[in-house]
């Protein structure tokens, strides 16, 4: 399998985290396991049929779909005839570039785009990622992302302050939030930074090598105990720690 990503112009950065393009040749079907990240994402479909949403949808060739924030794993078969390209937005960019209906609607799925949002196979067949780069350069509406003060709070103190603290350092109230947050992520406030919580504390448990013990992770991660962050990496991943 070959898989490979870029980022995008520097007028996009704000918006957009990467491009990427997954090829299978060469490889017998095997599960592609992608964790929660509470980001949204656009893909088109350029090989065979491809099985993803643990095997319960199908994405067909030339079409362009569009993948909700998550709130656990999510597995997509690959085999040598999938080819897959696709964005990966940054939270709560998703209006920046679509009008579409509140985030949560899509939340855990993966949903058909129409035909007027879909991606162009024929132009992106050669560089898909200079197709990306003009594509959403044509298409932003605004550059504005409304949460990115309270985005960049969460991702500050690795999703360990409470909702009231980023309520109140963000001017607003919990339930204000809480209505931005699933309108544009797709995520409750808790929900995203729970994620963030886990991504740290993931990046710790790839980094330690064994070296620190699960308690510490858990404890510098905000979890109870050891018990608390592997039952939140199993939820989450379908993994033990020890398999990460």
């Amino acid at each position: 399998m070959k898989y490979k990503k870029i980022k995008p112009n520097k007028e996009l950065a704000p918006l957009i985290h990467f491009y990427w393009e997954l090829k299978g040749y060469g490889v017998e079907q095997q599960l592609e396991r992608v964790f929660p990240d509470g980001c949204a994402g656009i893909l088109i479909n350029l090989g065979d049929k491809c099985l993803t949403d643990n095997g319960s949808f199908t994405m067909e060739f030339g079409k362009t779909y569009v993948v909700g924030a998550m709130h656990s794993f999510k597995d997509s078969f690959i085999d040598n005839t999938t080819h897959l390209a696709g964005v990966c937005l940054k939270p709560a960019t998703f209006s920046n570039f679509y009008r579409y209906a509140s985030q949560d609607e899509l939340t855990n799925n993966t949903v058909e785009f129409e035909r007027s949002d879909s991606f162009d196979i024929d132009k992106l067949r050669d560089n898909p990622f200079t197709y990306f780069d003009q594509f959403y350069c044509k298409r932003v509406k605004s550059k504005t992302n409304l949460l990115q003060p309270v985005i960049n709070d969460v991702h500050a103190a690795n999703g360990l302050l409470s909702i009231d603290e980023l309520s109140k350092r963000n001017c607003t109230t919990a339930r204000q939030l809480e209505r931005n947050f699933r309108k544009l992520i797709g995520l409750s406030p808790k929900e995203y930074s729970n994620i963030i919580r886990f991504q740290h504390a993931l990046k710790m448990i790839r980094k330690s090598m064994h070296d620190r013990s699960l308690l510490d992770i858990a404890h510098d991660c905000g979890y109870y105990d050891h018990s608390h962050l592997s039952n939140e990496v199993r939820r989450i991943t379908g993994l033990s720690p020890s398999l990460l």
